[in-house]
């Protein structure tokens, strides 16, 4: 009974480190996503210019999240879920799932922030200049992707090592 109690334990120590030791990328990869999203929700994202009528005065308007608070919101609770999704690597299927919601509210987010600059752009008739902060997002949804390899990958050799056993 002894030897069998701490055999038991010593599986569940063992597939706990390996849990661990494997999670280790994802969250790297999700983190970075995250801060790549926020980031894109507080930098500018394009710049509107409009010239005047005797051309010799340039005016132009940053466009950033933060003027629509709707969109903000998405961005940051999109943020905050790829946070708490770093937390739930014990249930791979529920993180799998997350990375994929996190993924689509990402492409969410980058439609709303276009379609937020060519509406303000056509309502003063403007012309749009995009700024970086662009790739930001599409640097969260790429990180995003690889986190969701990296937890296939983990879960195959999870189950690697429980047939082993």
């Amino acid at each position: 009974p002894h030897n069998h109690l701490c055999l038991h334990s010593g599986i569940i120590f063992e597939q706990l480190l390996i849990s661990m030791v494997l999670q280790r990328i994802q969250s790297v990869w999700l983190l970075v996503a995250a801060v790549c999203t926020l980031l894109f929700c507080f930098l500018p994202v394009a710049s509107l210019s409009m010239t005047a009528l005797d051309a010799t005065s340039d005016s132009a308007t940053l466009i950033q999240l933060s003027d629509n608070w709707a969109i903000l919101a998405v961005g940051i609770v999109t943020a905050l879920l790829v946070i708490v999704n770093i937390f739930s690597f014990k249930d791979t299927r529920k993180q799998k799932r997350m990375t994929i919601i996190g993924i689509i509210l990402m492409a969410v987010l980058g439609c709303c922030a276009a379609f937020m600059v060519y509406h303000v752009s056509s309502s003063i008739n403007a012309e749009i200049e995009w700024l970086g902060s662009m790739l930001l997002l599409l640097g969260a949804i790429i990180f995003s992707i690889l986190a969701y390899r990296g937890i296939v990958h983990d879960e195959k050799l999870l189950r690697a090592t429980d047939r082993l056993r």
